[in-house]
């Protein structure tokens, strides 16, 4: 199969776009994560910062040996895998209605889009009050008499994930939404002539022609869902077995303030986040130039 000059153009079009914003970026972030690695190269305190001595990659090994880390990875799968699966289907719900709707689209578009506009901080304190054993007025709701939510770990997990979704949903279906705007309706058209239901014409025509979209919108919210800090910072403090790989990072840091380790921790943590992304680009393979039919 030979790509086209037009695939090839647009490929190296994306490169040029995208080159101010990777050089931005790397001027601001390369000397932070350049000084990570080499504090993780020393067993270094910083109440003690007289003692620094190298050791090499052994904060790596304490690390990986560690089952505290294990546990973190477990955790922040699980999260991850729960609200990106849900952020998926509900934001492509959410696509589906401001795309078809026709009265009042503005108002409902913001409408969906608000929580996307509250500050992460803010929204984690509001769903931390609305479950909170004292003072929350969910148990009231639902009936449970007094249910400590953060005192359980699947209960506190839950909570998180439940914030985290109602927040980020939005994201994903601005995203799709502009994923739907690409499909030709022609395609529609032909496919109710034929007569396709809607769940046919769903799974043989809208989804394979949003490939792209989808993809990009699974890659940033898995990314953005493997860092997940603030929400847990302002819930459970990491306690009850809810401490997620970003906040262990803090913790060793920041709280112990012991640097070595924590680098060691948030060089590991920007790995996984690398190779996260390499699986998603690899395993999805998305080509413009394929989906459109640009191939000879």
């Amino acid at each position: 199969m030979t790509v086209t000059d037009r695939t090839r153009y647009e490929r190296r079009l994306g490169w040029w776009l995208s080159a101010p914003a990777v050089i931005l970026m790397l001027a601001v972030t390369a000397y932070p994560m350049l000084n990570a690695v080499y504090l993780s190269l020393f067993s270094y305190r910083l109440t003690d910062p007289g003692g620094r001595r190298f050791v090499g990659l052994s904060n790596y090994g304490v690390v990986l040996s560690d089952p505290l880390w294990w546990e973190d990875v477990v955790t922040t799968a699980i999260i991850t895998v729960i609200t990106v699966s849900a952020e998926l289907v509900i934001g492509f719900a959410f696509a589906m209605v401001m795309h078809r709707i026709t009265i009042g689209r503005r108002t409902v578009r913001t409408s969906i889009l608000v929580p996307y506009g509250v500050i992460t901080v803010v929204s984690a304190f509001a769903w931390r009050y609305a479950f909170a054993l004292d003072s929350g007025f969910v148990d009231n709701w639902l009936h449970l008499g007094t249910f400590d939510w953060f005192g359980n770990r699947w209960s506190a997990i839950a909570v998180i994930c439940l914030s985290e979704i109602w927040k980020t949903t939005p994201f994903i279906s601005l995203l799709l939404l502009a994923g739907l705007a690409q499909v030709p309706e022609t395609l529609h058209e032909v496919a109710s002539v034929d007569g396709a239901t809607f769940w046919q014409r769903l799974f043989k025509v809208t989804i394979p022609n949003m490939k792209p979209a989808i993809m990009v919108a699974l890659l940033f919210r898995t990314l953005d869902a493997w860092r997940i800090f603030d929400n847990v910072f302002v819930t459970t403090a990491g306690a009850q077995g809810t401490e997620t790989l970003s906040f262990l990072t803090y913790r060793q840091s920041v709280t112990r303030v012991a640097l070595g380790i924590g680098s060691a921790v948030s060089v590991l943590l920007f790995l996984s986040v690398v190779l996260i992304a390499f699986v998603f680009v690899k395993g999805f393979r998305t080509d413009l130039g394929s989906v459109r039919g640009d191939t000879r």
